[in-house]
């Protein structure tokens, strides 16, 4: 049975996210209704149609994954999206009602380009408030059917945008009503942006989030550092389409949205021309019924079976369904739009709304599931991102439709000012495109999610394990570490005798003092922690970087340790050399063989220019079961042998029993390199040192009398407990006071774990993982 923990969402957190929805829906519903003003009132050619809806949108769409990178950083005690859903909706409703004031007696020219900049605000706006607000939603529930029904719930409420916008239509060309429709458009743009703007508003107002001003695993939300983040939001794009899943959705959804919406804004001319002769006064509530009835049906009809669908036989089967039932609709409203009888569109409706009815409750649903997936396969949890980089391909979808109805408006030749009896072949022509263009994107996407495969099975074996690895992520690295392994070895073992300094009666501002003395008067090595906040083992090292961080720590140590030879870490070797700085060199070995090739590679070139001291070939590789014993055995003696006859001990990293595991290594080793943590071992801080003397002991037992370097061992001072060790600052300062006693009296040769703090390693390691730093992130001492 899973064990999958449910997250249910209360009622009026789903309502409040569902009213967002309808603020997020109706803006666009709306300004496809008053947009056919342009061409039919405002005589805006099909090509600046094409460009009033295709760069405005592309702009929203690029300034997308730049909110999405600054709404999953942003460090507030109102979390991390609230304040722009709010800011967001503000400007979205204050942009709608500027962008409509415009008046027939000025000039074309001047009419598009005040349209077109205030849309750029208009879309601005937009992107803060539905990136954050989309990324709400995916972080409400990690339940697989809980979030369906948080979707169908926010859909239900955002079709009735769309049940509502056709209405305009008739209340714009009412005579009645308004003299004009230009003039209809100024005054109801009021109308409708403040209600809207209060929609947009209430998941801010509403919806709880925690404060986010403690994690120290964001990056700073700076211009600078968003203009830096570019290349690093091009490499999340990458990164989530190396996701075949994801990609799937992505595809998919953008096949049907922009066939849907190329020939929704059709809808107009279609039955106007087609069924009334051209005549708009004629069609009475016909051209707002196709819209609003559809809606309805999408509301009443398609979103609970879509739902109910879901949860029978799952969420692709329920969208393959859900498409297929849309095709019919596509083909009878081709034989439907009969001159004289509007009335038999009414019989299509029903089975045309499934498609794009069914796919953002569905859609939405599945990209929460691969954000799971995600974080399953990287550590990292970017609703954010992923819900930018799915919402770009909605707004370039919708872009690129924008533009193509006015492309086909120009295509067909169809001209408002012609009789309808002199382009009649335009007139079939654009109901041809209105029910065959979506039918062809339906079955593209169709094409594309047939071999889907995230099932609920799927979904929840991913949620298992990430709840698997959040729980018992400590005590997994208590049995990585081995203590069960080699207790026999350990309970008969005779340790050298040693007198320590006592610091346990000490007061904290004692043991501060002293730690601070023990630091001052310099310790053998320390092992160096070159990225920066914001940073992770994805961005190269730059030279000022490295420079700075060396200036901290070069007075207070004799040897650096790095774990690579490449994409800038070859600059801590030769940086460290100028301080005067002996340097254990790593490279870092994985199961990716061309880096393996240029770590090598770099690791050989820099020994040989004199800038390492002792070469260490991996790290912990064979703990992480990413290569074989022999491989790592092939890889060090082709280190050894170029590097014969230089003054360079060639040795491998690893956690100190794996040297009993892997006996062979002893004898291709110069030295033996060995990582030692009580602290993973759930020792407290009062037993640690005793059992990391018995660590370094018993490689010592079997080394061959081999020279033994303890190339890491630490103590956080912040994070969760592991069996009895306690992560606090006090106990840090202490258990480095103790080591730096023990390794000096008993010349041991040891690297301390580690120089800075380093926020990327709570995505792997949890909030202790970013905490065993001397000097924190902002490289201050602790």
């Amino acid at each position: 049975m899973s064990q999958v923990q449910t997250k249910k969402v209360p009622m009026g957190q789903k309502i409040a996210f569902g009213v967002g929805m309808f603020a997020n829906q109706m803006f666009p519903a709306i300004l496809g209704i008053f947009m056919v003003v342009l061409v039919e009132d405002l005589r805006f050619t099909g090509l600046l149609w094409a460009m009033i809806y295709l760069f405005p949108r592309l702009f929203d769409a690029i300034s997308d994954p730049i909110m999405g990178f600054i709404s999953d950083n942003t460090k507030s005690k109102w979390g991390r999206r609230r304040q722009y859903v709010l800011i967001g909706g503000i400007i979205m409703g204050v942009a709608y009602i500027f962008m409509w004031q415009l008046f027939k007696e000025n000039s074309l020219q001047y009419n598009f380009w005040y349209f077109f900049l205030w849309s750029v605000v208009f879309y601005l706006g937009l992107t803060f408030f539905s990136v954050p607000y989309v990324a709400m939603g995916y972080e409400m529930s990690d339940d697989f059917h809980e979030r369906t029904n948080i979707m169908a719930i926010a859909q239900f409420l955002g079709q009735w945008a769309w049940v509502i916008a056709p209405w305009f239509w008739v209340i714009m060309y009412d005579p009645e009503w308004f003299p004009s429709a230009d003039v209809a458009v100024r005054e109801l743009a009021i109308w409708v942006a403040i209600p809207c703007a209060i929609c947009a508003i209430v998941p801010a107002i509403f919806i709880k989030s925690e404060s986010t001003l403690d994690r120290d695993d964001y990056a700073p939300v700076t211009f600078s550092n968003v203009g830096a983040s570019l290349k690093k939001i091009l490499s999340s794009f990458s990164e989530a389409f190396k996701i075949k899943q994801f990609k799937k959705l992505c595809i998919s959804t953008f096949f049907i949205f922009n066939a849907f919406n190329t020939v929704a804004s059709l809808t107009f001319f279609v039955i106007v021309y087609k069924l009334f002769n051209g005549d708009a006064g004629a069609t009475g509530l016909w051209v707002s019924l196709f819209g609003c009835l559809g809606a309805l049906g999408t509301t009443f009809l398609v979103i609970p079976i879509v739902t109910w669908l879901s949860k029978k036989f799952g969420k692709k089967k329920a969208f393959m369904i859900a498409q297929s039932i849309s095709i019919i609709g596509y083909i009878m409203l081709y034989f439907l739009f009969i001159p004289g009888k509007p009335w038999l569109y009414i019989f299509a409706l029903p089975f045309f709304s499934f498609g794009i009815g069914s796919l953002f409750t569905i859609m939405m649903s599945m990209t929460a599931d691969v954000i799971d997936l995600d974080e399953l396969n990287t550590g990292k949890r970017r609703e954010g991102t992923f819900g930018a980089i799915y919402w770009w391909m909605v707004k370039v979808g919708f872009a690129i439709a924008g533009a193509l109805s006015g492309l086909i408006i120009w295509l067909v030749g169809f001209n408002q000012d012609l009789p309808t009896i002199e382009q009649v072949g335009s007139v079939d022509a654009l109901h041809a495109f209105f029910c065959f263009f979506p039918l062809i994107g339906t079955l593209a996407a169709m094409w594309v999610m047939k071999d889907y495969d995230i099932d609920e099975k799927r979904a929840d074996e991913i949620r298992d394990a990430l709840n698997k690895r959040k729980t018992d992520l400590l005590n997994n690295h208590s049995s990585a570490y081995g203590f069960g392994y080699l207790k026999p070895l350990i309970k008969d073992l005779k340790l050298p005798e040693f007198i320590g300094t006592n610091i346990d009666s000490e007061s904290e501002d004692n043991i501060s003092k002293i730690f601070n003395k023990t630091l001052n008067e310099g310790i053998y090595g320390l092992c160096f922690s070159p990225y920066l906040e914001g940073q992770d083992t994805s961005d190269f090292l730059t030279e000022e970087q490295v420079s700075r961080r060396m200036e901290v720590i070069s007075p207070y140590t004799k040897w650096i340790r790095t774990f690579s030879c490449t994409e800038g870490h070859d600059l801590i070797s030769r940086i460290a050399k100028k301080h005067n700085k002996n340097v254990l060199g790593g490279a870092w070995i994985s199961n990716d063989k061309e880096r393996n090739k240029r770590e090598i590679s770099s690791l050989i070139k820099l020994a040989k220019q004199g800038l390492i001291d002792v070469a260490a070939v991996g790290n912990e590789v064979l703990l992480r079961n990413e290569i074989s014993e022999q491989e790592l055995i092939d890889y060090i003696k082709q280190v050894k042998n170029e590097l014969e006859g230089l003054d360079v001990k060639v040795g491998y990293v690893d956690t100190y029993y794996q040297y009993f595991r892997n006996p062979n290594l002893i004898d291709v080793c110069d030295v033996l390199l060995i990582n030692c943590y009580p602290f993973w071992e759930g020792f407290s801080i009062d037993d640690a040192l005793i059992h990391l003397r018995q660590m370094h002991a018993i490689v010592q037992k079997i080394s061959n009398k081999k020279e033994i370097i303890i190339t890491e061992t630490g103590w956080p001072s912040q994070g969760d407990t592991v069996g009895k060790a306690i992560p606090n600052k006090i106990n840090s300062k202490k258990y480095f006071v103790k080591t730096q006693d023990w390794a000096q009296k008993q010349n041991i040769k040891l690297f301390y774990f580690s120089s800075f703090d380093e926020g990327w390693k709570k995505n792997i390691e949890g909030e202790v993982g970013a905490k065993w730093g001397i000097w924190d992130k902002n490289e201050k001492l602790k």
